[in-house]
């Protein structure tokens, strides 16, 4: 990684910098993980959920675009700083590339003395998600799911500060999309067991995040906390919904089995987590997917 001789100050300064307003959010986004924090095109691509050339061609035009591009002044760089901060902690944490995770952490703890709410709330949001860092795999390596997760090894010094940071970013009385993410988080973090976990709470703030920042992503999670509360028939119809716009997308096809799963309709699952497994990039999904597909009889 490129960044870890600057001081975190001068991390940020770097990725401010390669936030150019000349480029799309996208744009701004894609090369400041490369360029600061050296992902690959490849690691990029999986992030935006587009191929490996395209994103390859995407960062050589928006090098080039940035580098000739006048400044902006008095443009606010600082919403694509924090997806920049997301989209890092997210490649460690679903890639278990903790580095990566742990120097998301570090800066947005810079970025969130601005007291921005937005800025709290991302920091929170990372904190409560990284809890569970030691829970999430297997001492053989294996994906654990979140219901399966042995919530002893949970970390609670982080729980405690990420809550606190999330009850400091609600007091500003704005809650954006970090803020409801966080306050998802927060559900999971704080059922002691996993059949405690409160799904409809959890489904009206996707509901509510689905109004700040439409995407099918969102979508399917919703779909997924209905289904955990309404039962899995009522969650399939709404992922059978997304299956067009979802169709490259492993965890679409891994949700759709589950549910089939859970309806006894073996043979559909199977189907499914094959689609699933056939898309899935790491290891511990692949493994994971593999199970499951034995399972059913695939």
């Amino acid at each position: 990684m490129t960044y870890v001789e600057l001081s975190p100050e001068d991390q940020l300064r770097l990725m401010y910098t390669c936030c150019h307003p000349a480029l799309s959010l996208e744009a701004q986004v894609a090369l400041t993980l490369h360029t600061l924090a050296g992902l690959s095109a490849a690691e990029i691509a999986r992030a935006f959920l587009v191929g490996e050339q395209d994103m390859t061609e995407r960062l050589d035009l928006a090098r080039r675009t940035a580098w000739n591009a006048e400044d902006v002044p008095g443009h606010d760089r600082t919403p694509a700083v924090l997806t920049v901060l997301y989209l890092l902690f997210n490649e460690g944490y679903s890639a278990s590339r903790r580095k990566l995770a742990d120097e998301a952490i570090r800066l947005a703890r810079v970025i969130a003395r601005s007291d921005l709410p937005e800025a709290i709330g991302l920091l929170a949001l990372m904190l409560l998600q990284h809890s569970r860092r030691d829970a999430r795999v297997s001492a053989d390596g294996d994906l654990v799911t979140l219901d399966a997760q042995d919530r002893s090894l949970w970390h609670r010094e982080n729980i405690a500060e990420g809550l606190r940071l999330l009850d400091a970013a609600d007091k500003h009385g704005r809650p954006g999309p970090y803020q409801v993410q966080a306050a998802i988080a927060a559900c999971h973090a704080t059922a002691r067991r996993a059949e405690d976990t409160d799904w409809p709470r959890i489904a009206g703030l996707y509901g509510t995040l689905m109004r700040l920042t439409p995407s099918p992503v969102i979508e399917l999670n919703r779909a997924v906390a209905i289904g955990m509360a309404d039962g899995p028939a009522a969650g399939l119809v709404l992922v059978d919904a997304l299956a067009d716009r979802l169709d490259g997308y492993h965890l679409m096809h891994a949700t759709r089995a589950d549910f089939l799963r859970r309806l006894g309709r073996r043979t559909e699952a199977a189907e499914a987590y094959a689609q699933a497994l056939a898309l899935a990039s790491t290891a511990p999904e692949r493994r994971y997917l593999v199970r499951r597909l034995r399972e059913t009889g695939g």
